[in-house]
């Protein structure tokens, strides 16, 4: 069985940490294989190290904030009395005051092995912030639950960074919390201190893990969530729902003005592996089209050893832009803290594949542009894999 970085801290009874004042970055998912959250195993251990306060990325400490892009303000925790830093707001990056009474910042938050999934970016502010005020960071290092291996789409280009990318990561990057940490921190150059997971594989996928799953965000349920999810948030940047507002957020998309066996039956020409597209119809709760009768469909992974999320989330887009012309949409701005550019863009790196969407380039050809660049992050990251 797997043993978290959190776990492998505990059962060395916190000896990094002895004498130190600590900050404890942490969501709902900071839990051991006992579902004993972070929080409380810290707080537990009176004497060792002082536990002076907690901060929360995007969604809030323990998951509260339900939709995308909804700020939230810090608090004092009623249970443990710790005030409680909000990364998601007004303070991105912590400031002096948040830090000037810890020593350290351990930082324990589940990551989806996305791009996109802005826990990865709180981590990259956290880090500038400890170089900053000379403060050292330990990192719990975590499974990324769709495996270490497969990496899928196109690099961030120079010109679109945002807090849905701050380094030229694809979409699908295969590493872990940990090693994303030592990546960033090349360039930052904080005190950092990875604490690496016990009996992972790179191949291994979540479900492999012996661990438990507890939703990360509120729209990330399932591991299948998280597999389709390097693909399915680029709909974030449409007038598409991605299903949010449904029980099965990114894995059921569409629009009330999509015919849903028209939709399924040209996707299903485009051959795309390891995935079957059901027709069906569904009513948002909340976010795009709240109470309207949407037709769409859900992807239903088959093979998760061969499908891919980023191919099929640009079939989609073509399928969908041929078919509806008149009523598909690109979303404009503000998107997570941008003003000018359009969403789509950020989320894909560039406006590159938009423009070739737009211009009717075959999908295999758009594929095909982004492997010379996959091919050279590959070799980058070799350098900072911890297993």
């Amino acid at each position: 069985m797997v043993r978290s970085g959190l776990e492998v801290m505990t059962a060395s009874d916190f000896n990094l940490l002895a004498g130190q004042r600590v900050g404890l970055l942490v969501h709902p998912a900071s839990v051991d294989s006992g579902l004993h959250h972070g929080i409380d195993l810290f707080h537990s251990s009176k004497g060792k190290f002082d536990l002076v306060s907690l901060f929360g990325p995007q969604h809030g400490l323990y998951g509260e904030t339900q939709d995308n892009m909804i700020e939230w303000e810090g608090f004092r925790d009623p249970r443990t009395g710790l005030r409680v830093y909000s990364l998601y707001g007004e303070n991105r990056e912590p400031a002096e005051e948040m830090l000037k009474d810890l020593d350290t910042i351990v930082i324990d938050l589940q990551d989806i092995g996305s791009r996109y999934y802005t826990f990865i970016w709180t981590v990259f502010f956290t880090l500038k912030a400890a170089a900053t005020y000379e403060k050292k960071v330990v990192v719990l290092d975590r499974p990324n639950p769709i495996n270490g291996i497969s990496m899928e789409g196109p690099i961030l280009k120079p010109g679109f960074r945002s807090f849905v990318g701050f380094y030229p990561l694809p979409p699908r990057h295969g590493m872990t919390l940990g090693e994303l940490a030592r990546l960033f921190n090349e360039e930052i150059g904080s005190i950092l201190k990875v604490v690496k997971l016990e009996n992972w594989d790179r191949q291994m996928w979540f479900d492999e893990t012996g661990l438990p799953w507890v939703m990360p965000s509120p729209n990330m349920p399932t591991l299948d969530t998280a597999l389709v999810y390097p693909g399915m948030c680029l709909l974030e940047g449409t007038n598409l729902s991605e299903g949010r507002g449904t029980t099965r957020p990114f894995e059921i998309f569409g629009a009330p003005w999509i015919d849903p066996r028209v939709f399924c039956n040209e996707i299903k020409k485009r051959d795309l592996p390891g995935v079957y597209f059901r027709p069906l119809q569904f009513i948002p709760t909340f976010n795009k089209f709240k109470g309207e009768l949407c037709g769409g469909a859900q992807l239903h992974v088959q093979d998760r050893s061969t499908f891919r999320p980023f191919l099929s989330a640009v079939a989609i887009l073509q399928v969908v832009k041929i078919l509806y012309p008149e009523h598909f949409q690109w979303r404009d701005p503000p998107y997570e803290y941008e003003r000018e550019k359009l969403p789509f863009d950020i989320l894909a790196g560039s406006d590159e594949l938009r423009m070739a969407i737009e211009g009717g380039i075959p999908l295999r050809e758009i594929e095909a542009s982004w492997q010379k660049d996959l091919i050279s992050f590959q070799s980058l990251r070799k350098r900072y894999l911890l297993y």
